[in-house]
């Protein structure tokens, strides 16, 4: 199988419907519109990257068939990105060992405290996710793929960014630095942050991510990172065959 990467969510934090909210019947009866939180599975030669741990990640992987990861990449850790983390037990039982975790220090010191017990001890038959933290670095070498990284901002902490080939994945940022930028150039498939309509202090909103899109010039964009405001097929409908709205599910060769 060629190494794919699957959007496992393209919802914002609140997902998509959001509790609280009544929507049209339209609305609801698109699958697009139906966003679990954001989360991306890179599938290479030699095993299953996920880049982040959403709260639906058990049911985003089992939509998927994914039966192991090799290992995990947490690009920040608000709740959306790591409230999943508890259902790597699984894997660690499946396995017999720790799931690698790469994840920047700070994001580290958050893992540590929100999860204190998978690095604690338990006496036999007591089964908890068990995570080797490792630090990210510039290039890492994960189920038989090569991937680059950097950092951007995300209001006022980092964000982890992932290319793979001409594929980058950029789920949250409120900019991109000169030091990233290499990340995004001469790329096929971007996928970038595009909360909402209107501007927000710590994400890309829809005026900011078109305009970024047009200056790095992908072969094409897909948004992600969704809230309601998008209504999956008017919007497209209105767009450039270069610019598209990422869906749950949506599946991109790398």
């Amino acid at each position: 199988m060629a190494p794919t990467a699957i959007i496992l969510g393209s919802g914002t934090s609140n997902g998509v419907p959001t509790l609280g909210r009544t929507y049209p019947p339209e609305f609801l009866a698109d699958p697009r519109n139906h966003r679990t939180r954001a989360s991306c599975l890179l599938q290479g030669p030699e095993g299953n990257v996920l880049i982040d741990c959403s709260p639906e990640m058990r049911l985003q992987l089992l939509r998927e068939g994914v039966q192991d990861l090799a290992a995990v990449l947490i690009t920040h850790t608000h709740a959306d990105h790591i409230m999943g983390m508890d259902d790597l037990r699984a894997f660690c039982l499946k396995t017999g060992a720790d799931m690698p975790v790469y994840a920047a220090l700070e994001h580290q010191d958050d893992i540590r405290r929100v999860f204190p017990y998978a690095f604690g001890q338990f006496p036999p038959g007591i089964f908890v996710p068990r995570f080797d933290l490792r630090e990210v670095t510039s290039t890492l070498e994960l189920g038989g793929l090569t991937i680059r990284t950097a950092y951007v901002p995300h209001g006022p902490v980092r964000c982890l960014v992932v290319r793979v080939n001409d594929f980058c994945y950029a789920t949250d940022l409120s900019d991109i630095p000169e030091e990233a930028l290499p990340l995004f150039e001469s790329l096929d498939t971007l996928v970038l942050d595009a909360v909402r309509y209107r501007p927000h202090p710590n994400h890309f909103h829809w005026d900011r991510a078109v305009e970024w899109a047009e200056r790095l010039a992908p072969r094409i964009t897909y948004f992600t990172h969704l809230c309601d405001d998008y209504d999956h097929a008017p919007v497209e409908a209105g767009l450039p065959s270069h610019l598209r709205l990422a869906y749950d599910g949506l599946r991109i060769r790398l």
